[in-house]
């Protein structure tokens, strides 16, 4: 079987170890390959796309460029 490795968010690992000690799971790999198949059967039940509207906001969490080439939005329409 293939390897995958990732990187685990210390708030991802914590809500990992709540899952796992809810199902009675051991092993992360376990614990990861169960939480996905139980996410794709619930997509595959509903008969519809996905909802991403938890995903509104997240940029403005990233960190803002500290030297904008912009301003101003309007600088992106003037001529020079």
């Amino acid at each position: 079987m293939p390897q995958f490795n990732i990187h685990l968010t210390p708030e991802f690992e914590k809500n990992l170890r709540l899952y796992m000690k809810q199902k009675g799971i051991t092993q992360k790999s376990e614990a990861l390959r169960q939480a996905l198949q139980e996410a794709l059967e619930l997509i595959k039940n509903k008969k519809q796309t996905t909802d991403f509207s938890n995903w509104l906001g997240l940029a403005l969490k990233a960190p803002q460029n500290p030297s904008p080439r912009f301003t101003h939005e309007d600088q992106l329409w003037d001529e020079k």
